[in-house]
């Protein structure tokens, strides 16, 4: 949960491809409202895949 006054949030995004891998960070919700995707490095299948924000 984000404190108060404060716009950015923690985000978990997950593999697509698994669903195992997660990586963390942050957005700022008041900017950006659609669920962020960022391409990343899954160390299990050893390649980059498509990450998505999950709430």
């Amino acid at each position: 949960m984000a404190k108060k006054g404060e716009n950015r949030e923690i985000i978990r995004i997950v593999c697509t491809e698994d669903g195992k891998n997660y990586y963390t960070t942050t957005k700022n919700r008041r900017n950006t409202t659609e669920r962020l995707e960022l391409k990343k490095y899954n160390p299990n299948l050893r390649k980059v895949t498509l990450h998505r924000e999950k709430k």
